[in-house]
């Protein structure tokens, strides 16, 4: 059998340099939400299958990968779905429900988490998409209040502005709002979710091709027409108030639109210049399980979303038994490293001093150990330091450890003084 030494497609691997700035941006993202009071957890990258197929993950659960029994189980399993006992995690969610119903009496209420970790989905490799994938989550679990949702807004748009990539937009709606739009519309309530999947698409494929996978459902005509006419214009113009009255004054029970407004509001003021806040009745957030506020954000120099949630109030309570209001983030690291590289961003700059003895192989062995004592003293100093052999081509080994932050080179010679 040959040995491959490629990664397994959809699986990355990543070099030092790539190493160098994950841990960078998920020192500055960890470092942020510090200050707002979210502390870290770690959840097994393996769950109960069970979990992961409880109809909470959307489409996610048609990307499990699946893990089989083990010994005697196995062999004892009389057919096919009986195989599997458990599998990798395709987001950190589900996980996050599980740890905080076992563990809720030892965490402070409210509890503000994050988390961060790979996840797996057994999709089709692609530009963009992965099977093997990091995540990062925020959530605040035990606060019915619309505080959550400010705190999560504000700390994730100072998150992005830390880490240099400029102001940011947030969109935000709220899933009773799309819900009574479409039952004022006179759509069955059976059919909500797949007419918000489709609403989801505006961005894609536009007004006219919502109007026609609206009538491809079977819908009423005089139904989607009035559906439609909600999203004819530049949502971003409107608040939330102004843009339910006259016509549609009463499709929105008042106190949705309050708390959105607030929420809206209050943000925008906390935020200043580092990121606009504005409603969007189009946002829809995929998952089912979102049952108030939901939220998107986009870095405004790149058009490209980088993070979204929302309030999803029913879901820990099916873990645990009991009612547990929850809010959260999840920010898409991999898309924010992807800018960075693209942006060449300097990793660590003005952070730390890096330097590099580079000692030639003439060097005898009490020259290695007077540099080795230098270095052990700079380190105690807070100072990074490589020891390593100087190449024959150093101008390329240099070049190359400039990549890596290093800005001062010291070439160790027999003679060389420290």
């Amino acid at each position: 059998m040959s040995f491959v030494k490629t990664p397994v497609r959809g699986m990355p691997e990543q070099t030092p340099r790539d190493m160098e700035l994950r841990e960078y941006a998920l020192g500055k993202i960890k470092s942020t939400y510090k200050k707002y009071g979210f502390t870290q957890i770690e959840t097994p990258a393996v769950e109960h299958i069970e979990n992961l197929t409880s109809k909470q993950g959307g489409e996610n659960e048609q990307l499990i990968f699946k893990i089989l029994k083990r010994g005697e189980k196995l062999q004892k399993s009389e057919n096919f779905d009986d195989l599997c006992d458990c599998g990798l995690r395709y987001d950190l969610t589900v996980p996050l429900a599980r740890f905080y119903a076992n563990n809720s009496n030892d965490l402070p209420n409210p509890f503000k988490a994050l988390q961060t970790g790979p996840v797996w989905r057994a999709d089709s490799p692609q530009k963009g998409r992965y099977r093997q994938f990091t995540q990062c989550d925020i959530d605040i679990l035990g606060d019915a209040t619309n505080l959550a949702e400010m705190e999560l807004i504000t700390a994730t748009a100072n998150m992005l502005y830390e880490l240099g990539l400029g102001g940011s937009k947030v969109r935000v709606n709220d899933r009773r709002i799309l819900k009574a739009m479409a039952s004022f519309c006179g759509f069955p309530e059976e059919k909500h979710s797949v007419i918000f999947i489709i609403l989801d698409k505006y961005d894609k494929i536009g007004l006219e091709g919502v109007k026609k996978s609206l009538l491809e459902l079977g819908l009423e005509e005089s139904g989607v027409e009035s559906y439609c006419k909600f999203f004819n214009g530049s949502t971003d113009l409107f608040s939330c108030r102004d843009y339910f009255r006259d016509e549609w004054a009463n499709v929105v029970p008042e106190n949705v639109i309050s708390n959105l407004e607030d929420i809206i509001a209050t943000s925008r003021d906390i935020l200043s210049g580092k990121g606009q806040v504005v409603f969007d009745p189009t946002l829809v957030r995929g998952m089912s399980y979102y049952t108030g506020p939901i939220f998107e954000i986009e870095l405004s120099s790149y058009k490209l979303s980088v993070a979204g949630g929302g309030r999803y109030d029913e879901m820990i309570g099916k873990y645990s038994g009991g009612s547990t209001p929850a809010c959260g983030f999840s920010i898409g690291f991999e898309r924010i490293i992807d800018i960075m590289k693209n942006n060449e961003t300097p990793i660590g700059a003005g952070d730390e001093e890096k330097i590099a003895y580079l000692i030639t192989r003439e060097a005898p062995l009490e020259k290695k150990r007077e540099v080795l004592q230098k270095a052990a003293a700079l380190r105690e100093a807070g100072v990074c330091v490589l020891v390593s052999m100087r190449n024959k081509n150093f101008y390329a080994q240099k070049d190359k450890l400039r990549l890596y932050g290093y800005t001062k080179f010291v070439d160790v010679y027999p003679d060389t003084r420290l």
